[in-house]
């Protein structure tokens, strides 16, 4: 039985076309992101190196071979949501069903609770009808890792020439004590 090391670690700027691979087919192929054109890799490194500059950015490699990423980002932009963030994960489309998705999540989780962050939200292409570019696995994954469904958006994004619905999904991850430092 052949042994892999897995790894999880912050992406760098080196990382930004193997990302960028991962998440081009999620733009081209499916409806998870609303986003319909796959950035250049000029923009995606700046994406990257703009979220670090205050939210952790992190990517699993399996043998050295990036498998996926996951970061966080601003919930809304005001001072009193500091305590909050949203999560984004991409995983290499062959990657999924083998709990790197869990393993990214955990070690995300991990470095935002040291930030003092107890609110994390993900928000999800939620289909109205399962269809080839959109099912229900990101709101099920989320509900196995202990988010909760807080709202509904219906009918507010349209790509493939179809409707889809969204939604939020929250999780607490830390205490909210009425004194936070």
């Amino acid at each position: 039985m052949k042994h892999t090391e897995l790894q999880i670690r912050p992406a760098s700027a080196e990382d930004a076309g193997r990302l960028l691979e991962i998440y081009a087919y999620y733009v081209q192929s499916t409806a998870i992101t609303f986003e319909y054109d796959v950035p250049s890799l000029a923009e995606f490194r700046e994406r990257i190196a703009h979220t670090q500059e205050k939210y952790p950015y992190l990517v699993l490699e399996e043998d050295g071979v990036i498998q996926g990423y996951a970061y966080a980002g601003v919930f809304k932009d005001r001072a009193a949501y500091s305590r909050s963030c949203e999560l984004s994960i991409y995983l290499d489309r062959s990657a999924r069903g083998r709990g790197f998705g869990r393993a990214l999540y955990e070690a995300l989780e991990a470095e935002l609770k040291k930030m003092g962050v107890v609110n994390v939200y993900a928000c999800i292409a939620d289909p109205i009808t399962e269809d080839e570019y959109l099912t229900r696995n990101s709101e099920q994954f989320h509900q196995h890792l202990g988010f909760v469904k807080v709202g509904d958006f219906h009918k507010c994004a349209y790509k493939f020439r179809r409707w889809y619905n969204m939604i939020w999904m929250e999780k607490f991850i830390g205490e909210h004590e009425s004194h936070q430092k």
